[in-house]
């Protein structure tokens, strides 16, 4: 697949809002832990002068901060517990999540680049059908699930992520234009995915700047709602064919509903809960797109064994390393579908094939216990850090602020 990010996803994979609905009714525009469009690194806290005292800045804080996201409502700041704060640890982990999640960009690069080199090698000695092996309905999956949280992270202002999806949706489309050239993917698909790439990188380009229209952004959003809801339950339905029959049934509800869903909410028929239950469906939808991508990789694997041994060790390392970067940002900001997605992808995509792969002596007992010994280290290491800097007594308190928010 060309892009293992979910962030969700990569999950990313950003407003300053901490959820995405498609429907904000809040204006709340600062994100202590992140960063502003303009303004550098720092923590919101930083604005604070000498002549405050401290509890006055630590109270600040507190009511800046954004607390998890549960559920799909995440457009309203949560306050947290108020552990025995240090600011100055708070500003030095923001910094240091931000540089783990822009440094996904590197696994994430040098995954994409095989397929993209040996497809054009195929091309130029006129093996186009070597370029059928890669399914293009997967990979404008994979590509919609990009500018899903692309448009996600965004409204959330997390630049290094958005870097990370940004190169995700290039890098797809970059094989999707190869595999148009080889007539692997039918030229009236390629023309519509391609007019929707060029629309959703600019928009988003435009909305990060501040200079977009509201109503031409949530248009966009409604877009991608009712195109996420739609392709999710078929590509679910599509990984047990030929176990169960091949149909576009699921595809044709879910379409039916997600766009009675967003039209209802846009039109008022919706109570607000309502309204923001659906607003926050595309960036989980994106998430739960990329979620699956592990599943049917191990379905996949359970029905053909022998299989495993196409499957690269090296790519599946890199899947584990570039999503488990993102994971102690995703954390550190409370973000509970990034978190999600972020750890699924590392733990059943990455590790899980690596762990499929020793189990049918595919790899090293030494690969398998580095690549077992460096995730569960780096889970270990994101907790405890963010135990220390918000301070708490317990791993587990910030699980739980994560999940389930506490007042």
């Amino acid at each position: 697949m060309a892009n293992k990010s979910l962030l969700a996803p990569l999950a990313s994979s950003t407003a300053p809002t901490k959820h995405y609905s498609l429907y904000p009714s809040h204006n709340f525009r600062c994100h202590s832990l992140s960063h502003s469009v303009n303004s550098p690194k720092t923590l919101s806290v930083a604005r604070f002068k000498p002549h405050f005292n401290t509890q006055l800045s630590f109270t600040s804080l507190h009511h800046r901060r954004f607390g998890p996201v549960p559920a799909l409502d995440s457009d309203v700041p949560h306050p947290l517990h108020q552990g025995s704060v240090d600011v100055k640890s708070l500003e030095s982990w923001d910094s240091w999540t931000a540089k783990f999640s822009g440094a996904a960009n590197i696994p994430f690069l040098v995954l994409q680049m095989p397929q993209i080199i040996l497809n054009a090698q195929n091309l130029m000695a006129g093996n186009k059908a070597a370029l059928f092996a890669v399914p293009w309905l997967g990979m404008f999956t994979g590509l919609l699930g990009n500018l899903s949280l692309l448009s996600y992270f965004v409204k959330k202002k997390e630049k290094e992520v958005i870097v990370v999806q940004t190169l995700g949706v290039i890098s797809i489309f970059i094989v999707i234009t190869q595999l148009a050239i080889a007539e692997a993917m039918p030229l009236p698909q390629f023309v519509v995915t391609s007019v929707v790439v060029a629309a959703g990188l600019v928009l988003n380009f435009l909305n990060y700047l501040g200079k977009l229209n509201a109503g031409v952004w949530r248009f966009w959003e409604d877009f991608i709602t009712v195109a996420g809801l739609s392709a999710l339950p078929q590509v679910m339905w599509s990984t047990f064919v030929p176990y169960i029959p091949n149909s576009i049934l699921p595809w044709t509800v879910s379409f039916v509903v997600a766009l009675a869903a967003v039209i209802m909410a846009r039109t008022g028929k919706l109570s607000e809960k309502g309204a923001k239950f659906v607003g926050g469906l595309s960036g989980w939808t994106a998430t739960f797109l990329f979620m699956w991508m592990p599943v049917s990789q191990m379905w996949t694997n359970f029905l053909n064994p022998e299989n495993i041994k196409g499957l690269s060790a090296i790519s599946m390392l890199l899947a584990m390393m570039g999503n488990g970067l993102m994971i102690p940002r995703a954390l550190f900001i409370r973000d509970f579908m990034w978190f999600t997605g972020s750890t699924w992808a590392s733990l059943f995509y990455g590790y899980g094939n690596i762990l499929w792969m020793y189990c049918l002596n595919s790899i090293s007992r030494e690969f398998f216990l580095a690549a077992t010994i460096g995730l569960v280290s780096w889970i270990g290491m994101a907790l405890w850090k963010d135990t220390v800097v918000y301070g708490h007594s317990s791993p587990l308190t910030s699980l739980k602020e994560l999940v389930s928010g506490s007042s």
